[in-house]
């Protein structure tokens, strides 16, 4: 199944000439439906405390200041919730996904940008702190002639691949991921993407890369920071997570096509990585608009 396929492809007015688009509007409410475009976004908000971020499959309520990093075809947007202002300040940035050529980004000026761009897949919120530090530079963005606006929009991204602080928001993603630096770890991906609702044990893993039991769990934990239990679990949760959006699935259902063998089990998962039940997950993207 296409994950994108129910979800609103947005047309952007950026064309392949331009460098950046910025848009800077006060709004009194957020109507724009769940959307992905190819277009990467920063989306910095002023006085929207108790809007509602939806970022892939994550959901949460944002605080007064916001700053959020969307990847290229990532489903995103911002809905109607609890917040009270009925002045929000939305500015919100857009380039292409080749605007920074292969070769320029292997400049090692340019590496911290680089690094920021790959992680953007998942979506990445800033600290308020961060979004503190760079509120005037965003607020002042709309007043700059053109060349004063590139050279500011920069120097919010060294900002923002430099600071600390930084929440990656949606589930691993499946469609962007890499692993040219290890055939091993694709291998792996693959298998578990391909069979994760299955049953699958840590001796056909291992035996996969032709590894043991213990040189596997070793190199699991070095590569991607987690135990194989809890790697495959995420991927099986991320799968969830986007059919409790998406199908009209009971949860029971969802349970068992992502590879859980009990409803206690699932719901215990489903809570450690979403901290939230999947019925209250379900619940919280009921008010989305979609394109169906």
């Amino acid at each position: 199944m296409n994950e994108l396929e129910n979800i609103l492809r947005e047309i952007t007015p950026l064309s392949p000439e331009d460098s950046f688009l910025v848009f800077d509007r006060i709004k009194e409410s957020f109507e724009f439906p769940y959307h992905y475009h190819p277009e990467i976004e920063i989306n910095f908000v002023y006085k929207g405390k108790g809007y509602r971020r939806m970022i892939g499959d994550h959901t949460g309520e944002i605080g007064n200041l916001e700053l959020v990093l969307v990847g290229p075809n990532l489903p995103h947007c911002w809905a109607n919730y609890r917040c009270k202002h009925r002045k929000t300040h939305e500015i919100t940035i857009q380039f292409n996904q080749d605007f920074f050529n292969q070769s320029m980004m292997q400049k090692n000026i340019l590496k911290p940008i680089n690094n920021l761009m790959k992680d953007s897949i998942r979506g990445i919120l800033f600290s308020t702190e961060t979004a503190e530090k760079l509120k005037d530079s965003f607020l002042n963005l709309s007043k700059m002639n053109s060349f004063e606006s590139f050279i500011e929009i920069m120097k919010i991204l060294n900002e923002l691949a430099t600071a600390e602080n930084k929440t990656l928001l949606s589930s691993y993603s499946i469609e962007l991921e890499t692993f040219v630096d290890n055939d091993k770890m694709k291998v792996i991906h693959d298998f578990v993407h391909e069979n994760f609702e299955n049953k699958i044990t840590l001796d056909t893993v291992a035996a996969l890369v032709n590894m043991s039991n213990v040189t596997f769990n070793r190199f699991i934990k070095k590569r991607t920071g987690k135990t194989f239990i809890n790697y495959l679990n995420e991927i099986r949760i991320s799968y969830a997570a986007r059919w409790l959006m998406e199908k009209n699935l009971t949860v029971f259902e969802i349970a068992f096509e992502s590879g859980f063998n009990n409803i206690a089990n699932f719901n215990k998962v489903f809570k450690s990585i979403k901290n939230t039940t999947p019925t209250e997950f379900r619940e919280q993207f009921k008010g989305v608009k979609k394109i169906e």
